[in-house]
C-alpha cells in the first residue's frame, strides 16, 4: 500500500528531474544516424531510434522538458487569474458576478480542447502560443471553484470583522479569503497538470504545438504512427511516458484531496 502511495510521487519526481536536469546532461536529440534508422535498441540507446536515427531517450527527455514547462506555465497562469477573478466575483456579487458567471458559462458550453485547438490554430504553432491557448481555456475551472468557495465563507465572522474595520475589498480577498480556499485549488491544480500534459501532447500531435526539430511526446507519437508495424517502440516509448505522467498526476490529486478534505477525516 505504501508503494502504491509513493509511486505517483516517484513518477512525478522523475519527470521533474528529466525536465530540470535534462539540459545539464550530454544529450543529442537531433543527432541523425542513418545506419540506425528504426533500430529498436543498442548499447548506446536502450530505447532505440526513430525514423531519422535519432535516439529516443534523448528526445524523450526533450519532450519531458516541453510538457513540464508548458504544464507549469499554463497551471500557474490559470491558477492566478482564475482564482483572482472567481474570488472577486464571489465576494463582490452584483452585476460583476453576473457578467463573470455568464462568461464562465460560455466557456463551459464548449469542450475545452476544441477551444484550445481553435486558439492554437489562430495564433499559430509554437510553445508560447500553446501556453496562451491552454491558459485562456484553463482559468475557467479555477474561477468557478474559487467563486463557489468564496460564496460559502464570505459571511464568516472574521470577514465581517475586517469589513467593519474598513479594510479595502482587495485586501479582504487576498488576505482573508484566498488563503482559506487554497486547499481545493491545489487539488484542482494537480488535476490541471494532467489535463495540460495530455492537451499539449494532443496539440503537438496535430502539428499545432512544438515544431521540428524540437521534441514533444505528442509529436513523437505522431511520427511513430507511420511505422507502427515495423517500429512499435517509436509509439510505445513516448506513449508510456505520457500515460505514466498523466496517471501519476491524477493519483497524486486523489491523494491530496483525501488528505486535505477535513470532512472525510472527521467521518472516519
Amino acid at each position: 500500500m505504501r508503494l502504491y502511495r509513493l509511486l505517483p510521487f516517484i513518477i512525478i519526481a522523475l519527470w521533474m528531474v528529466m525536465a530540470l536536469l535534462g539540459p545539464l546532461w550530454t544529450l543529442e536529440p537531433n543527432q541523425i544516424a542513418l545506419p540506425k534508422i528504426l533500430l529498436s535498441h543498442d548499447k548506446e540507446a536502450l530505447l532505440g531510434y526513430d525514423d531519422l536515427g535519432r535516439p529516443l531517450w534523448d528526445r524523450l527527455v526533450m519532450g519531458a522538458q516541453t510538457s513540464f514547462f508548458v504544464a507549469l506555465g499554463v497551471v500557474t497562469i490559470s491558477l492566478l487569474f482564475g482564482t483572482l477573478i472567481g474570488a472577486t466575483s464571489g465576494y463582490l456579487g452584483g452585476w460583476f458576478d453576473h457578467v463573470v458567471t455568464r462568461i464562465i458559462d460560455v466557456f463551459l458550453a464548449f469542450p475545452g480542447i476544441l477551444l484550445a485547438i481553435a486558439l492554437a490554430g489562430i495564433l499559430g504553432p509554437g510553445v508560447e502560443n500553446v501556453v496562451i491557448a491552454l491558459a485562456v481555456v484553463g482559468w475557467v475551472g479555477f474561477a468557478r471553484l474559487s467563486r463557489a468557495q468564496v460564496l460559502a465563507i464570505k459571511h464568516r465572522d472574521h470577514v465581517q470583522a475586517a469589513v467593519a474595520l474598513g479594510i479595502a475589498p482587495p485586501l479582504i480577498i487576498i488576505r482573508h479569503l484566498i488563503p482559506l480556499i487554497m486547499a481545493p485549488l491545489i487539488v484542482e491544480a494537480t488535476f490541471g497538470v494532467a489535463s495540460v500534459v495530455i492537451a499539449e501532447a494532443g496539440l503537438s500531435f496535430l502539428g499545432l504545438g512544438v515544431q521540428a526539430p524540437d521534441a514533444s511526446w505528442g509529436s513523437m507519437i505522431r511520427d511513430g504512427t507511420r511505422y507502427l508495424l515495423v517500429a512499435p517502440h517509436m509509439i510505445l516509448v513516448p506513449g508510456c511516458a505520457l500515460m505514466l505522467v498523466v496517471l501519476a498526476a491524477n493519483l497524486l490529486g486523489d491523494q491530496l484531496r483525501d488528505r486535505l478534505d477535513v470532512r472525510s477525516k472527521t467521518n472516519r
